[in-house]
């Protein structure tokens, strides 16, 4: 095992020498960080090798990708690869690949290089380290083929970087504290979904119910006093002994989107859940109290209705909701009631804002902005505000072939138009996004036209006048496009969310905390809502971005963050807590 103090002491070359395979057939990149030392940390050491990788030139770049092997290339077959790569390599079972495996990555390879140039490039230990499958392997591998060559390049490298890391680790004897727990807490939880072939968690389907119970399990072995409360929150307690002490909250939600990921909220309750753990295990109690809250629901699928569970929590809770139906014509009430809680104690759920200190969420980015910047943490500035709307168009169903061209009421043809008028209008904007996610033809057929059409509107900004400025000049084309097709249309509001500034002092503190664990602090805005958007009407409130991979790619199966990022967020966290200070 090779330590920092090793590292650090010795000369140029024995620095390159004891690097020797981090970075394939490459101590040029170990020679350039040399003068850097003394290095202070792990963590500092990875951001050195990193930043001289980043700053290389084009062609050294591609000479690293290019000194890579192929994966159950002919260099396996003829015993040519590195320690490193043999050892890799066999972690996901590539050296017992079948005859019709071997077969498909041949193709793969061949198709790669020849689309590409270079070979394809996969941190096969994966996000937790132990490893992927080599069906995991091969989908990714199919996936990629489709990328730009630009996009595929910056993709390489980033795996070049996890690979390092990975051999890093090896090389340093590291055991992350937090990571591996978090990672597979995660993927229990993903274990339960409404759906057979997708992670779904909607509020209160038995799949919600069990994920609670999970929670609320994994919070008392922490240490935590624990209850699931009226509206299916789960709240966990880790208690000061310190006499009249106020109460930090921290939580995310635990419902996910249909077809969703595994960390998007998730994270947010089994992160400091870990924390917890630490503090117990060593007798450690805080000088106030600290309340992880699971929010039942925020992503709104089940009942078209976002943020009740942190709603409740505010006391901003809207009753008129419990009359919602779902797509089974099950009520809101119902469906409450039938998972044993009493509606009639959900306004008793608000908190004094008195006894807060503040809110503080951690969340993965659910964007590239980190993984661009090679940072695994980052600070939120705001919250981006948002708009949402269902727009019902009606049109004159009739026959697709009899109908001219002039005389159609076509619902369809006037869906296109606005999905293209918004697009066209928040291009416009700064931190302006707009986005039509739902789209659909009521009893269509091949041969008919569209007599009706159905479609979502959702117009986010960091600055609310500028949202708001966007949505008037897309109501107004609504109305506009409608009128001259002659479309009847009707616009429901679903939800309207002012941007939420985060808090500077709790900024700051987090500032510090990311920067005792050997991360640069950087600031970024968050344009997806979260549950500090609704803890905002009650505390201050910040937020601790994590890094999101496979392009920052979210609400999709395709989600991912690594063991190591999940470790560093909860040691930022642990720091942040054992140092915090409130407001003065």
């Amino acid at each position: 095992m090779t330590t920092l103090s090793d590292l650090n002491a010795g000369s140029t070359a024995d620095f390159i020498a004891r690097l020797h395979g981090i970075y394939e057939h490459s101590p040029w990149i170990a020679q350039r960080a040399a003068p850097a030392r003394p290095f202070a940390s792990l963590t500092a050491l990875k951001t050195e090798l990193q930043r001289v990788l980043a700053q290389a030139s084009p062609e050294e770049q591609l000479g690293l990708i290019r000194a890579h092997p192929e994966l159950a290339g002919k260099a396996a077959i003829a015993g040519q690869l590195t320690a490193e790569s043999t050892r890799e390599q066999a972690k996901s079972g590539l050296n017992l690949c079948s005859a019709d495996e071997f077969a498909t990555l041949q193709r793969l390879n061949d198709d790669y290089n020849a689309k590409f140039g270079f070979p394809f490039i996969l941190a096969v230990k994966g996000p937790t380290g132990e490893g992927l499958t080599r069906q995991d392997i091969i989908a990714t591998f199919a996936r990629r083929l489709k990328n730009r060559r630009a996009d595929e390049l910056a993709e390489s490298l980033r795996q070049i970087k996890r690979i390092a890391e990975l051999r890093l680790n090896d090389l340093f004897d590291v055991r992350l504290d937090f990571g591996p727990t978090i990672m597979q807490q995660a993927e229990t939880l993903a274990g339960w979904s409404d759906s057979d072939y997708n992670l779904t968690c909607a509020y209160l389907t038995p799949a919600h119910q069990k994920t609670a119970a999970q929670l609320a399990d994994w919070m008392r072995d922490a240490g935590m006093q624990v209850h699931i409360d009226a509206v299916g929150n789960v709240v966990g307690r880790y208690l000061s002994d310190a006499p009249d002490a106020k109460t930090l909250m921290t939580g995310s939600h635990y419902d996910t989107v249909r077809n969703g990921g595994k960390y998007d909220g998730r994270l947010g309750i089994v992160l400091p859940i870990a924390v917890v753990r630490h503090l117990h295990e060593r007798g450690e109690r805080l000088p106030f109290h600290f309340e992880i809250v699971g929010f039942a629901e925020e992503e709104g699928v089940r009942f078209k209705s976002t943020f009740l569970g942190s709603t409740a929590v505010t006391g901003k809770f809207d009753v008129s909701l419990l009359e919602q139906l779902d797509a089974d014509g099950v009520s809101m009430r119902d469906a409450l009631a039938a998972a044993g809680h009493e509606v009639s104690a959900i306004g008793a759920l608000a908190r004094d804002p008195a006894d807060l200190l503040g809110y503080v969420e951690v969340h993965i980015e659910q964007g590239p902005v980190l993984l661009e910047r090679d940072l695994p943490l980052g600070i939120v500035t705001a919250i981006a505000g948002s708009s949402r709307y269902l727009v019902n168009l009606g049109g004159v169903a009739s026959h697709a072939g009899t109908t001219p061209m002039t005389m159609r009421k076509d619902a369809a043809s006037a869906a296109a138009e606005i999905i293209l008028l918004v697009e066209r209008r928040c291009n416009q904007g700064e931190a302006l996004v707009g986005t039509v996610g739902q789209l659909h033809v009521p009893n269509g057929s091949v041969n008919v036209i569209a007599g009706a059409c159905t479609l979502s509107l959702d117009i986010r900004a960091a600055d609310d006048a500028v949202r708001q400025a966007a949505v008037d000049d897309i109501l107004d084309g609504i109305a506009a496009i409608c009128a001259r097709r002659q479309i009847d249309y009707q616009l429901e509001l679903l939800l309207s969310a002012r941007a939420a500034p985060c808090a500077p002092w709790l900024m700051a503190q987090l500032a510090q905390a990311v920067e005792s664990v050997g991360v640069e602090p950087y600031a970024l805005l968050s344009g997806a809502g979260h549950d500090a958007m609704a803890m905002a009407a009650i505390t201050d409130v910040a937020m601790l971005f994590t890094r999101c991979g496979n392009g920052g790619i979210s609400h999709n199966p395709l989600e991912t963050m690594t063991a190591d990022d999940a470790d560093i967020a909860a040691r930022a966290l642990l720091a942040f807590l054992r140092s915090f200070q409130p407001k003065p």
